[in-house]
């Protein structure tokens, strides 16, 4: 049976409300400022003595000419390897930040709320519904925002102070490289902290909702992936001959181009690779291959545009969220309690 609590909080109930919402999830708050601030401190430290250590370990590596043969040479290999462990660890520490927001908001955010009855008992005590999700929503993720926000823009400068001046930098498409360097991320975890607490408030119990919760998102993370390349127009390179199109960048498509310039998709043999493939390219009467891709420049407009639509939906999942909480504490009089006429009054 649902019940009905219409009770309305007071102005000052909602910071008292704030202050009980950090007090209670202390522990999560620490945890994640000493995750943020760590990979910060991490991500400066690559930034400055680390990048300029392997760069200069490159530099000599590649101007040295006694570093062009077979004998070792004096470069200090030690930095190269260490900016590629700490660009590897911190890097894949940012992208697992959704992750960790996801299991957080579905486990204890909602999920252990309703499950043990404290979000029914603080509906009683003159916080209404509506209020207690709005808050558990919006202070969360306001401390997402301030906590993804900064460190997937300090990422974007470590890879840019090592681009083109360490060999061994990953590049911008890399896929762990380019969701930790740019707003996809932060709206990756903004769309896990909604789908938590949905997830928290439908099942109702917090275990279940830490694994759906992180499932839903990878789901949604694999989804966004397979869909980026095409929300935006690609690029198209060809070659003129008989050879691979140089292009670098996301690869949306590639073929041959036949004599009359039509572009016909394919999937094999896109270059005179060898005698088996020139053959089939003679067949083909092909004159030379393309490749559709995104450039560097593409990749902003990317990142914003599938930003965009993780934001959309995770309007459309709070609204959810709202209109469950409204239905389930929000009953209708019972057939019988509304019964009127001369039978009514007996």
């Amino acid at each position: 049976m649902t019940a009905t609590l219409s009770a309305s909080a007071p102005p000052a109930a909602a910071p008292r409300q704030i202050r009980w919402l950090l007090r209670l999830h202390r522990p999560a708050l620490c945890a994640w400022a000493v995750l943020v601030v760590g990979l910060a401190v991490a991500l400066l430290w690559l930034w400055g003595p680390l990048t300029d250590a392997s760069a200069a370990a490159w530099h000599r590596f590649d101007t040295d000419p006694a570093c062009q043969g077979p004998a070792p040479c004096d470069y200090d290999q030690a930095a190269i390897l260490r900016y590629k462990d700490v660009y590897q660890y911190t890097t894949f520490a940012v992208v697992t930040l959704p992750f960790l927001v996801a299991a957080w908001s579905g486990a204890a955010l909602t999920g252990r709320e309703t499950e043990t009855g404290t979000a029914r008992l603080a509906w009683t005590q003159g916080i209404t519904p509506v209020r207690w999700l709005a808050a558990r929503l919006a202070v969360p993720a306001a401390l997402v925002t301030a906590g993804t926000g900064p460190l997937v823009w300090l990422h974007h400068l470590v890879w840019s102070a090592g681009r083109g001046r360490i060999d061994s930098a990953e590049d911008w498409y890399d896929l762990t490289t380019f969701y930790a360097g740019g707003p996809l991320t932060v709206a990756l975890a903004l769309t896990g902290l909604v789908t938590g607490a949905l997830l928290g408030l439908v099942l109702g119990r917090s275990l279940v909702a830490l694994c759906g919760s992180v499932l839903t998102l990878a789901a949604l993370w694999t989804a966004v992936q397979l869909a980026l390349p095409h929300l935006w127009p690609a690029v198209t390179a060809t070659s003129g001959r008989r050879a691979y199109p140089e292009h670098s960048g996301i690869k949306t498509g590639e073929g041959f181009i036949t004599a009359d310039g039509a572009h016909v998709p394919a999937s094999s043999c896109v270059s005179d690779a060898g005698p088996a493939c020139q053959a089939l390219n003679d067949r083909r009467h092909a004159t030379g291959f393309y490749v559709d891709y995104h450039p560097y420049a593409h990749s902003l407009p990317l990142h914003l545009v599938g930003s965009a639509l993780l934001l959309a939906l995770s309007a459309v999942l709070t609204v959810a969220a709202f209109r469950l909480v409204h239905r389930r504490t929000t009953g209708r009089r019972p057939a019988r309690a509304r019964a009127t006429g001369p039978k009514a009054a007996v």
